[in-house]
């Protein structure tokens, strides 16, 4: 039975990252990872792969590919599914200029390996980054943040626990051209827009077993603004950590966390390298799912 448990999820989880795999459009070598195709002219390929589907067809909203949310019962701790994002998006303003930020996803592929050697299931969903894929995680590579919102929407249904560690963009340019812009011994002005909230849109539907965390990257007042963030997204736990100067988590092989909840719960884990780091967190979290699964 506990066979039977554990493949299911796979399997549904591997159709559904075809899918969405599919729409993100056709598959691109970048320093030796993988990503898909983006194209300013057209950022959303699924009118050209599915034109016989009048819900996918001219569609908006990333949200139109869901997959039904499957209610279990709780399974034993080496039973548990894992969705990890990690890295930074980019968003472009031509086909070659983009707005990111310094993750390299050190911290989320240690996540992803921690869990792995916990004995879960683990999926990643990375933006661009130049690390090796984990042994025995299912990769999921993206760019942007509609692309990291949507691989991650098709696969939440079946998670046990997320660990939202990417670095995501706060906001796009509202307007992508399609050619390289030309230097034209003047200033540029970009017009920004909002990126939609993955954690908060995966925090709305949710099912009550699952156990959702957070990342708080703060320059200043780090635990303040960590316990504003947990509230605002309507999440379990956040773990919060420093970018600022030197030491901060951005780039560097060590990190230094404090994983907040409600009611007063703290845990400072580190200073240590990211894997212990990693190891401690994914700790703590089981600790956090003893309680939900039944005797």
């Amino acid at each position: 039975m506990l066979f039977f448990q554990w493949l299911l999820p796979r399997v549904g989880s591997a159709l559904r990252a075809d899918l969405v795999a599919a729409l993100n459009g056709q598959r691109l070598t970048e320093g030796g990872q993988s990503y898909p195709r983006h194209s300013a002219k057209s950022p959303s390929p699924a009118p050209r792969i599915f034109p016989c589907f009048p819900a996918l067809h001219g569609s908006k909203s990333p949200h139109d590919i869901r997959f039904p949310t499957v209610r279990r019962k709780p399974l034993p701790l080496l039973s548990i599914r894992c969705l990890i994002t990690a890295g930074p998006t980019r968003e472009f303003f031509d086909p070659v200029r983009f707005v990111s930020n310094p993750s390299t996803g050190k911290m989320g592929f240690a996540l992803a390996a921690a869990a792995r050697a916990a004995g879960w299931s683990v999926d990643l969903v990375t933006g661009p980054v130049a690390l090796p894929k984990p042994a025995g995680v299912m990769l999921y590579p993206v760019v942007t943040a509609a692309e990291m919102l949507r691989q991650t929407d098709a696969l939440f249904g079946l998670c046990d626990v997320l660990i939202m560690t990417a670095a995501v963009s706060d906001w796009r340019p509202k307007v992508c051209h399609e050619q390289k812009l030309k230097k034209t011994g003047t200033g540029l002005t970009v017009e920004f827009e909002s990126v939609p909230d993955i954690l908060a849109t995966l925090a709305q539907r949710r099912r009550a077993d699952q156990l959702l965390v957070g990342f708080a990257a703060e320059t200043e007042d780090v635990e303040a603004n960590a316990l504003a963030k947990l509230d605002r997204k309507g999440i379990d736990l956040i773990a919060a950590n420093s970018v600022a100067g030197s030491d901060g988590a951005f780039g560097n092989e060590m990190n230094r966390l404090v994983l907040l909840g409600r009611d007063g719960f703290r845990q400072a884990l580190g200073p240590a390298t990211k894997a212990t780091v990693a190891t401690q967190l994914i700790s703590a979290l089981q600790a956090q799912l003893v309680g939900r699964v039944a005797p």
